[in-house]
This record gives structure tokens, sequence and C-alpha cells, in this order.
């Protein structure tokens, strides 16, 4: 009936997140933007794209594309919640470098391609290309550790979310 009396079910876990892109993986502490560095949003990854096609980092299903399609948010069938956030201050640039392949309700599986992002306006508007990947439900994990950084590919393994 209410639904901030039921109690939150916890998320099952071990969850492994997986690179969104081709690139540069850094660990979230290295974002140059602090709400991000600071995890006050979460804990995560990102990756500095050689290329503008990025994919899911989970298989769930999207719960929101914000209007200015610089960010998607999806949802784990576990519970677990993820931010995938294109760029650092994108929203800015009221969704002209991204052309998002996905909706609202949309079932992905890790490695489905959520956005074609156009780099280079991003990089011409003096804005970061970090495509930044944050678990916002933390309090639903123990940890996430980041299993490697450097050199990925989009769809390597780059972590783990524990319960």
């Amino acid at each position: 009936m209410f639904g901030f009396l039921k109690k939150k079910e916890p998320v099952q876990l071990n969850e492994t997140l997986y690179a969104v892109a081709t690139g540069n993986l850094i660990p979230i502490s290295e974002v140059n933007d602090p709400v991000f560095s600071q995890k006050m949003m979460g804990d995560g990854f990102a990756v500095i794209p050689e290329v503008g096609e990025i994919y899911a980092p989970i298989a769930g299903e999207v719960l929101s594309v914000f209007q200015t399609k610089h960010a998607v948010g999806m949802k784990m069938a576990n519970g677990l919640e993820i931010l995938l956030h294109m760029g650092i201050d994108t929203v800015e640039l009221n969704g002209e470098p991204f052309d998002i392949k996905v909706s609202e309700g949309t079932k992905v599986s890790q490695g489905t391609l959520i956005a074609k992002v156009d780099l280079e306006a991003i990089k011409s508007a003096g804005k970061a290309i970090d495509m930044v990947v944050v678990i916002t439900n933390m309090d639903a994990v123990k940890d996430f550790e980041l299993s490697r950084t450097g050199n990925v590919s989009a769809g390597d393994e780059v972590g783990i979310a524990k319960a």
C-alpha cells in the first residue's frame, strides 16, 4: 500500500560491470568533476573513449533517458541501479552530440548499443568526454571493486559490485 513502509529488498550480488566503450578506463576518483570523483552519487568508473559508440555496462532495463540525452539510468533485475553519464557538464549541450539508441522501458543486455556520441562536438564545446558509470544505490552494495584500469575494449569486464 505505502511504498515507504516496505522493507528495502536487498540487492543480490556479485555483479560484474563492463566497459562502456573502447578507450582508457580510470577510477571514478580521477574524473574531473567533484560530484563524481568524491563519489557523491556513488562508486564506479569512467572510460575516456576513442570512438563514440557507447554500450550498456550491465544487463537490465532502461529506467530513464534524460531530456538532454547526456545520461541514461538503468536497473538490473537484482535491483542494482546504474547511471551512465556521457561527458562532463554536457547537460549544457542540450542533447546535440548524443544519438540515443534506447528508450525508457527498453530491456538491454550487457553490450547493447546505448548511444552514438559525437566526441569532437563535445571537445569543441570545451567539455570532457569521460563516459562515467555510477552505481547510484550504493546503500545496497557493500563494495565496488575495480579490477583494471588503462586500455580497455568495449565489453571488457572492469569491476564487481559486491553484496
